[in-house]
């Protein structure tokens, strides 16, 4: 049978959980996965200091699978540590598993701890990993974010950027280029910093050299459509950097392709209208265009096409009758004998 032997034990009736585990972990955390740690918080302080991955899996209504999984990922994020043996007796199949929650109160004095933690026993704990981030690699980027910010960091900003760091995998020099560039745009907001830290990691931007070779790429492009546009003495607002940043790397335009659009936007409704640019380059994007030949291609077929319906249609024009007869002819025409008529005048 798979086991738990849960030591640190809190009171009976009391379960205790860290304000840090709300504010650092819970929210990233798969729900099921919640639920098995809070259930070990639970049923920590058993006299037996024992319980079996099976009752876990019976009492939250779940496969023991899904409790192991919940194991891995806790120890992955440092919060529980377990190590897995075959018991005596048993088939290899069958673990022992030893764990030890590190959030919460614990009744053991601070020399017992330590003791415990140099024997081995112990995983990496709370303190551990604040400590971790007290190393002064953090200190300093934590100190120049605030700089940047002009504000002294919310548990919220310090939260995001440990997401960045830990999760994201970013290092201190690039957190640093990243708040930096992001300021310099005029965006202070935490949640416009994410946006692009998250654009950057989809991209595998890893080293200031990768990002500083797309920002300026980016900002390139952007300044170049309001200039097409005939927009000076801004910086594009969020709406439009949104479609730019679609129509390059979404659209996979060029850029020489998107000023081109937006120049058959500024001849044919004379005013910046990105809805009418994405129009123009979705239609390209349905078509296949991928260079400027591409476009003139399509520009020489749209005039064939044109020229070729307005033959047809002369073609096909009813013709007009025509008659000798009109609305100044429908009597009949009189003949003059010029020669008798000049004798009579002479004569009379």
């Amino acid at each position: 049978m798979t086991k738990l032997t849960l030591t640190n034990y809190a009171l009976g009736n009391t379960t205790v959980l860290e304000n840090e585990f709300i504010d650092q972990y819970m929210v990233k955390a798969n729900g099921e996965y919640v639920k098995v740690y809070l259930l070990l918080l639970r049923h920590r302080n058993r006299p037996d200091g024992m319980m079996s991955v099976t009752e876990m899996a019976d009492i939250l209504e779940c496969t023991e699978n899904d409790v192991r999984r919940a194991l891995k990922y806790w120890k992955k994020q440092e919060l529980l540590d377990y190590c897995e043996h075959a018991e005596a007796g048993t088939s290899p199949s069958i673990l022992h598993t030893e764990a030890v929650l590190n959030t919460g109160q614990s009744d053991a004095a601070p020399e017992d701890t330590a003791s415990s933690s140099a024997s081995g026993t112990a995983g990496t704990n709370i303190q551990q990993y604040r400590n971790r981030h007290e190393r002064k690699e953090f200190k300093e980027l934590m100190f120049v974010a605030e700089q940047y910010l002009g504000k002294t960091l919310s548990s919220v900003d310090i939260e995001m950027i440990t997401y960045f760091y830990d999760t994201l995998h970013m290092s201190a020099e690039l957190i640093e280029y990243l708040i930096e560039y992001c300021v310099e745009n005029g965006h202070k907001s935490m949640h416009y910093i994410r946006k692009v830290a998250l654009s950057w990691h989809d991209a595998k931007i890893t080293t200031v050299s990768d990002a500083k070779s797309s920002t300026v790429l980016y900002n390139k492009n952007c300044y170049s459509v309001l200039n097409a546009y005939g927009i000076k003495g801004r910086a594009p607002a969020a709406s439009e950097t949104a479609y730019i940043r679609k129509w390059n790397e979404e659209y996979g335009f060029s850029l020489d392709l998107i000023l081109e659009a937006c120049n058959r936007t500024m001849n044919t409704i004379h005013q910046p209208n990105f809805e009418y640019t994405d129009t123009i380059l979705r239609n390209w994007l349905d078509k296949n265009v991928h260079h400027r030949k591409d476009v003139e291609a399509l520009d020489m077929n749209y005039i064939k096409e044109k020229e070729r319906r307005k033959k047809s249609a002369v073609r096909t024009a009813p013709a007009v009758k025509s008659s000798k007869n009109n609305k100044f002819n429908n009597f009949s025409g009189r003949s003059y004998d010029m020669d008798s008529l000049e004798r009579r005048l002479v004569q009379q």
